[in-house]
């Protein structure tokens, strides 16, 4: 599909923000710092742990363990949380 130049197709879904591209937007606006802290938020409340803060603490008290990419972290705590449900809500 051409497009003019200047126009772009739709956007593919993104999942969630890299640590370093999230510190790249707050800098940027004061607007984007708030919506970032807003996600932190929303995220610890549903249970899905801080990325910057695993790695804080791995290399503070595991510094001989390799520290996983955003994705491997992500996907580490979704599989340790559905883990042996078996497909049951309660």
């Amino acid at each position: 599909m051409n497009l003019p130049a200047g126009k772009r197709g739709p956007r593919a879904p993104q999942g969630p923000l890299d640590p370093g591209e999230a510190a790249a937007r707050a800098a940027a606006s004061p607007l984007a710092a708030l919506w970032l802290r807003a996600v932190r938020i929303a995220r610890q409340i549903i249970g899905i742990p801080d990325y910057g803060t695993y790695v804080a603490h791995l290399r503070a008290y595991h510094p001989d363990r390799p520290i996983p990419t955003y994705a491997e972290f992500f996907n580490e705590r979704l599989e340790a949380r559905y883990k042996g449900g078996g497909g049951r809500c309660c």
